[in-house]
């Protein structure tokens, strides 16, 4: 599944490993000292994370710019 907007550059985010919803309280962390219409590019492998992510952040008011699958893994770009 991918999901594209126009791309800026992201600052990349691991949490391979990190299971939801910490996944998510981490990178909610991250995008609150960011400035707005900065890039945070979220790598999970929790397949939960790509639905649940995605509908947390449009929840707090950023934007889903990309989600790529990576074989096993996802890369979730937001746009604070």
């Amino acid at each position: 599944m991918t999901l594209e907007r126009e791309r800026t550059e992201a600052e990349e985010m691991m949490l391979r490993g990190v299971r939801c919803p910490l996944n998510w309280a981490r990178a909610k962390v991250r995008l609150e000292e960011m400035p707005s219409g900065a890039h945070l590019a979220l790598i999970v492998d929790d397949p939960r994370a790509v639905r649940d992510i995605p509908r947390a952040a449009e929840a707090h008011g950023h934007v889903v710019v990309a989600i790529t699958e990576l074989g096993g893994a996802w890369r979730i770009e937001i746009e604070r």
